[in-house]
């Protein structure tokens, strides 16, 4: 249990921040059948 103990908050920020960037260049980089509206990696949303 002492492990956790040497979590800080800003490596727990940097984790959270990196999935965010990484998410959001996903979107923006592969196709919509990847990531985008019904995508199988990244469903950001439904097909209207």
């Amino acid at each position: 249990m002492d492990w956790i103990t040497t979590i800080t908050f800003d490596q727990i920020y940097l984790s959270a921040l990196t999935v965010i960037v990484v998410r959001e260049a996903m979107i923006a980089f592969f196709p919509d059948e990847i990531a985008g509206p019904g995508g199988w990696l990244v469903d950001t949303g439904t097909i209207e």
